[in-house]
């Protein structure tokens, strides 16, 4: 990362309220590496750095002023994708239990190679770090597994409507589990259609967190949504099924 870019996220994470001078570092090495591998995985459509750094970077760190990532709340990232909001998240809160769920293989193998190359986790073929997990296959799917209700957080970003990614998500928290979900401005139309996936799921919105991105002046949305009651036993359906028939 340029000196431009890494003035560029200090001044960022400034606005967030958040120090991004102890991980300057490891968010260069990050960009290396996703800049390295996009040219043979197409991991991402963002290739300039300051978009990187802002639609990436500070965009997955806007949850950490939440405060609900602060202890060691076991966290799912549902759809990961090249790692975000989960790889950055964990940079700032290396303690948090943190897995990674995605359903290309290709991403979540580059995500290992990041959190390798930060020293997030030992080093291929060493201890299997506790704090730090891989899943790779289908939300739809996996919450069926021991996976589920096995979370106090799940965060995603721009994965689905929120009728659909509420049914993928909360089966994997805990009662009492919070689902953060990243989304932008015109969410409050999609919440609309939520409230029978809310009722049926087991899920009740907490708050619609507004912020505006720094240096891009985009609106996001954070939408917090608190697991009341077990989700029942026939969701999520198959994969497949919640994108062609949401509960709406």
């Amino acid at each position: 990362m340029s000196p431009e870019g890494k003035a560029l996220l200090l001044e960022g994470g400034r606005a967030l309220g958040l120090d991004l001078s102890p991980h300057l570092e490891a968010f260069s090495r990050y960009y290396a590496l996703l800049k390295e591998a996009n040219r043979r995985l197409n991991l991402t459509a963002l290739e300039e750095e300051k978009e990187v750094v802002v639609k990436h970077f500070l965009d997955a760190l806007t949850l950490v002023p939440t405060g609900l990532f602060e202890g060691e709340e076991a966290t799912l990232d549902l759809g990961t994708g090249a790692g975000f909001p989960g790889l950055p998240l964990k940079i700032l809160r290396p303690r948090l239990p943190l897995t990674l769920l995605e359903a290309t293989r290709k991403k979540l193998d580059f995500t290992r190679e990041v959190a390798e190359a930060l020293g997030l986790i030992p080093p291929h073929g060493g201890p299997q770090d506790a704090g730090m997990r891989f899943l790779w296959g289908r939300a739809e799917e996996l919450a069926h597994t021991r996976e589920r209700e096995a979370y106090d957080r799940v965060v995603a970003r721009a994965v689905a409507p929120m009728p659909v990614l509420l049914e993928l998500a909360l089966p994997f928290l805990r009662p009492g589990g919070v689902f953060v979900a990243q989304k932008g401005p015109r969410v409050e139309e999609e919440l609309a259609a939520s409230r029978k996936a809310l009722e049926v799921l087991g899920g009740r919105l907490l708050q619609v967190h507004a912020l505006t991105l720094p240096f891009s002046g985009e609106e996001r949305r954070l939408v917090l949504v608190e697991k009341t009651a077990p989700t029942p036993p026939a969701y999520p359906r198959r994969p497949g099924v919640p994108e062609r028939k949401p509960l709406s």
